[in-house]
């Protein structure tokens, strides 16, 4: 891993937990952690509830737009991250992977939404201590 990890979160549409993700991980660990996020079947847009619940929390998202994942993407990354897509993203060895099973929030009513997306910061709070404790600062 680089002195300054990157970290890839790919799910089906990219509008919905994998922007939430990106979106707490740039919050919450600021310059210290690069952060990607894409889907292998990608939205014209962000899901609005989704951009509503992060606005809940004083992060903006709304002018984020859904990525293709590439090949590119997951090879520049140290981290990659999917939730619901495992079988779309290509495996190159060295990296670490996860699969966080998660909801997807598309379609569902912003209750359900914001329970998502409290599950996802306290994930990726779980993350930044992996990958940038607070005494770190590189």
């Amino acid at each position: 891993m680089t002195d300054k990890p990157t970290v890839l979160f790919v799910c089906v549409h990219n509008a919905g937990r994998s922007q939430m993700a990106a979106g707490y991980l740039q919050e919450l660990a600021g310059d210290r952690i690069q952060v990607l996020s894409a889907g292998s079947e990608p939205k014209d847009r962000i899901n609005p509830v989704a951009v509503e619940a992060m606005a809940e929390e004083g992060i903006d998202i709304r002018g984020n737009t859904p990525k293709l994942l590439t090949v590119d993407a997951v090879r520049e990354s140290d981290v990659v991250i999917t939730m619901g897509c495992g079988d779309a993203c290509p495996i190159f060895p060295g990296k670490r992977y996860e699969d966080w099973q998660l909801d997807d929030p598309a379609g569902q009513d912003a209750d359900t939404v914001r329970r998502i997306r409290d599950d996802i910061r306290a994930r990726v709070e779980t993350l930044i201590g992996e990958l940038a404790p607070a005494g770190d600062r590189t």
